[in-house]
């Protein structure tokens, strides 16, 4: 009998420890986390060598571009510019684009240009890679380059060496869509999104919208945040980074406010922060089904008719949700 009181008791002593553990883990900071993480090197800190720390990045920074003789915004003058991320080595995923939806130069009687905004190589062939990219370049004058190490923890960078570069060079576009390199685009149906009397002129911003999204707190989540980072328990509204629009009266409205804000890592809901600054919030597009960043595959013709921005698993799908959205049987 002592036996099984005592055996009772260990039992209790150890749910009740269990259970404060738990507590204790939802509820603490994990502050201590970001001395585990491993320090970036001294070229994804940025020209100076300074080191962000794992949460934010190194911008602003004297970064410079060291490839854009694009023509685009140059000797032309866009309705649309297309901006696509993609990592330095990823040529097939370029090439693909460019004989996909990147050739389509006039739709809906506007014309629409198509770049790739790329930071530099790394690794031991660096220096090879950067010589194809000259080559590439050379070929298609489509590069938007600037000396930012290119990489997953960057894309931040990326997105504000974009909008510097569209400040200071599209100015008299229309309009610029963001998109990441695994996207499908239907072309046609940007446009005539952006030909919609009711689509905003100015001040506009699109995309996959997502509104209260929490600031996670798990420590081994790769999107992590601590509260001495980001106090608040919600980010800004902000469109998903796959793929958005914006007016093009918004980059260098974005830029005179974001030396205010300290730049994380997450590149969209940094976006959401600068434009909740700004005090202009985004906007859901017409219907939700035109932005689908997690589709179940294969795609109807159907949808692929109404959809504007779709995530592709492959460059073969890539191809083929193209060549099927361009027939003229391909609506519902």
């Amino acid at each position: 009998m002592e036996n099984g009181r005592r055996h009772f008791r260990h039992t209790s002593i150890c749910l009740l420890g269990a259970a404060a553990f738990f507590f204790i883990y939802l509820n603490w900071d994990w502050k201590w986390v970001s001395s585990l993480t491993p320090p970036l090197s001294s070229a994804a800190a940025g020209p100076q060598g300074e080191d962000p720390g794992p949460y934010h990045v190194a911008y602003p920074k004297n970064y410079k571009y060291i490839m854009d003789d694009t023509p685009t915004c140059n000797t032309k003058t866009p309705f649309l510019v297309l901006m696509v991320h993609i990592a330095t080595g990823d040529v097939a995923a370029r090439d693909t684009i460019r004989k996909t939806w990147g050739s389509e130069k006039l739709v809906l009687g506007r014309p629409v240009e198509t770049l790739f905004v790329l930071g530099l190589p790394g690794g031991p062939d660096a220096e090879r890679q950067q010589e194809e990219l000259k080559q590439e370049n050379l070929q298609h004058h489509d590069l938007v380059q600037s000396n930012f190490q290119d990489s997953y923890h960057n894309l931040t960078i990326k997105t504000m060496m974009m909008l510097e570069w569209l400040a200071a060079h599209c100015s008299k576009a229309s309009y610029v869509m963001k998109i990441d390199s695994d996207v499908l685009l239907h072309v046609h149906n940007v446009v005539q999104l952006l030909l919609d009397p009711s689509t905003a002129k100015l001040n506009y911003l699109t995309g996959l919208v997502w509104w209260h999204s929490p600031v996670l707190r798990n420590p081994f989540n790769k999107f992590y945040m601590p509260r001495n980072v980001v106090a608040e328990a919600e980010y800004p509204p902000y469109p998903l980074g796959m793929a958005y629009i914006m007016s093009l009266d918004l980059p260098a409205k974005i830029l005179a406010v974001s030396p205010r804000i300290k730049p994380i890592f997450i590149e969209d809901a940094y976006l959401g922060m600068c434009m909740q600054r700004l005090g202009i919030p985004p906007t859901d597009p017409p219907e939700k089904t035109m932005f689908i960043v997690d589709p179940e595959h294969p795609l109807s013709r159907c949808s692929l008719s109404k959809v504007i921005a779709v995530t592709t698993t492959s460059i073969l799908q890539m191809r083929s949700y193209w060549e099927r959205s361009r027939q003229p049987d391909a609506g519902c």
